[in-house]
């Protein structure tokens, strides 16, 4: 793939990506209260359905990923 080619696919996959959000957030606004509460609904329900690791159910990691991110490095 010569340089334009990749510069050329790269403007459309940006291109793309933002009319998918102006569609996504027009459809979002479209949607009625119920449709929205409905879906919402739906989402938590499908969220509550994956099954947590056992290690999962008691430690969430928050402690490590506030060390990462003040920058100590306990782990």
């Amino acid at each position: 793939m010569t340089r334009e080619a990749e510069r050329d696919y790269v403007r459309r996959w940006t291109e793309t990506g933002r009319i998918l959000e102006e569609i996504r957030w027009r459809e979002l606004r479209a949607l009625s209260a119920s449709a929205a509460l409905k879906a919402s609904d739906d989402l938590i329900d499908l969220a509550r359905r994956v099954p947590l690791p056992v290690a999962r159910r008691t430690w969430s990691g928050l402690i490590e990923l506030q060390d990462r991110l003040h920058g100590n490095r306990r782990t």
